[in-house]
């Protein structure tokens, strides 16, 4: 027993003798499992209101302005972190979106709201005018860009609401060489559903540049004036008929599949699908163009996508 012992011991000894430093094994950040997102910087401002003056604040109406709910326009405020009656009125109206209770506070609901993965694409295209927003705010109606939604409806179009034209139903898709090949497969299904609710019909091509509808990942700033954010914050986003451009953040965990802490690629690409035809935003979170998506999440097109997509090309 004790030689056994000793042999040990001396074993241990001599490793540590050939590695005097210790060896830590670490994960790299993407590698990292433990969810983050861009916003984070919101956790230091809960309880944040009108009047408050706190560090990050400016970020935040940086990030509410991209998405359409706020519109400064060279204001004094705009770039400091001063809580003023624009951000009240812009956090009022995100509450009203997502159905929070509307207090123009980043209390604890909101801050989280906020900090889920989401599409890029706006909320809100139309409204500049601080009016405008405060009868959104204070309206009694379910209201959105395109159209005011009322009872069961919630969706909405793009400003202006553009549509592809009366000859272009039978839309082309292709991706870059050497894009990966899972989303092949997914947007195959995703094409398949939009085509069986509307009179669209897809097929895939070679040829990218000539694609009506070009799918890619992509990363940072990629040339399109939407920057990715890294991993978490933003997903993906497309843009509006007759663009037909859609770009997955290639930062992201994809997987064509429902797995913990990875994003499907066919749930997001549904979406932005959606967007390329010419739907917005929908306040139904059983929608598919709920503007919210979770990772291990998969969903398909609900009845209010259905009614959009219809609505928009009846």
């Amino acid at each position: 027993m004790e030689s056994k012992y000793f042999h040990l011991l001396s074993s241990i000894f001599l490793i540590l003798l050939l590695n005097p430093f210790p060896v830590v094994l670490t994960l790299s950040e993407h590698d990292s499992k433990i969810p983050s997102s861009p916003l984070d910087f919101l956790n230091n401002m809960i309880g944040s209101r009108k009047g408050n003056s706190t560090k990050g604040l400016s970020q935040l109406k940086k990030y509410l302005s991209k998405l359409g709910y706020v519109s400064y326009h060279n204001d004094k405020h705009e770039n400091d972190d001063l809580f003023d009656d624009n951000l009240e009125l812009a956090i009022k109206l995100y509450q009203k979106f997502f159905k929070l209770k509307v207090n123009g506070v980043l209390d604890d609901n909101t801050v989280n709201k906020m900090k889920q993965p989401r599409c890029g694409v706006p909320d809100f295209f139309a409204h500049d005018k601080k009016a405008e927003f405060e009868n959104l705010v204070h309206s009694k109606y379910t209201f959105f860009p395109g159209k005011i939604s009322i009872g069961a409806s919630h969706y909405t179009f793009f400003s202006g609401a553009p549509k592809w034209p009366p000859e272009k139903r039978n839309l082309t898709y292709s991706f870059p060489p050497g894009e990966r090949t899972d989303v092949n497969a997914s947007t195959l299904d995703a094409t398949d559903m939009w085509a069986s609710v509307s009179d669209f019909r897809f097929s895939y091509i070679e040829d990218y540049n000539q694609a009506d509808i070009k799918i890619s990942f992509q990363r940072g700033a990629h040339g399109d004036e939407a920057p990715f954010d890294g991993r978490g914050g933003v997903l993906a986003h497309a843009f509006s008929p007759p663009d037909g451009t859609l770009h997955y953040d290639a930062d992201e965990d994809w997987v064509y599949d429902t797995v913990k802490d990875e994003f499907d690629v066919l749930t997001v690409g549904l979406h932005e699908l959606g967007h390329v035809l010419g739907l917005g935003h929908s306040s139904d979170d059983g929608a598919i163009m709920w503007p919210y998506i979770g990772s291990g999440e998969r969903k398909g097109l609900g009845k209010d996508d259905k009614n959009g997509i219809r609505a928009l090309y009846s």
